[in-house]
């Protein structure tokens, strides 16, 4: 089962305001992200947190979506990642990525995957690396016995990490700030 991590659940400090649920084409940014992901998992776990009731409303209907509430999503985006981690079938690579990026080509999901590697697996456009990251099985392990004020990451600097070149820029393109929103609008609006 190809299975996702979706990290929800911030207060969009940067940003100004709430940003998950902001315009996107005709859809939202989050529902963007969902639905990119979604075309090429079988699952994505939903990590909620700040107004984590509007997403469980948005969402709960919807099988290939599974909620998870970080009721600690305060204590940092790491508390967020374990959240999620606990949530997964267990055995299987997984990806994570942020919620407040809805612009990721599915087919990168698809170019990672198909990738074999015993190492964590992130895209890589123009010598940086991106999102989706993809994690190898045990990476929940090593996600869930860390110690609270680790960071993704670190855990994956020590367990090995890989880049793998792609042809899209999307997998750069968050929206952390309002100027990275607008961006981001006027190149796919």
């Amino acid at each position: 089962m190809k299975q996702c991590i979706m990290l929800a659940a911030g207060l969009s400090s940067r940003m100004g305001h709430w940003k998950m649920l902001l315009p996107w084409k005709d859809l939202t940014v989050l529902d963007s992200a969902l639905q990119n992901a979604l075309a090429f998992c079988d699952t994505v776990i939903l990590v909620t947190g700040h107004r984590a009731a509007e997403l469980r409303q948005r969402y709960a209907d919807r099988p290939s979506v599974r909620l998870c509430h970080n009721a600690d999503y305060m204590a940092g985006m790491f508390s967020s990642v374990r959240c999620g981690a606990a949530a997964l079938l267990p055995g299987e690579r997984f990806f994570i990525v942020p919620g407040d990026m809805p612009a990721i080509d599915p087919n990168v999901y698809r170019l990672l995957w198909h990738y074999r590697t015993c190492y964590c697996l992130l895209p890589s456009y123009a010598g940086g690396n991106g999102h989706p990251a993809l994690l190898p099985a045990i990476m929940r392990e090593h996600i869930l016995a860390a110690p609270e004020t680790e960071t993704l990451r670190t855990l994956m600097q020590i367990c090995g990490r890989e880049s793998l070149p792609v042809t899209s820029s999307t997998i750069h393109w968050d929206v952390d700030t309002p100027a990275q929103y607008q961006r981001l609008l006027t190149l796919f609006h």
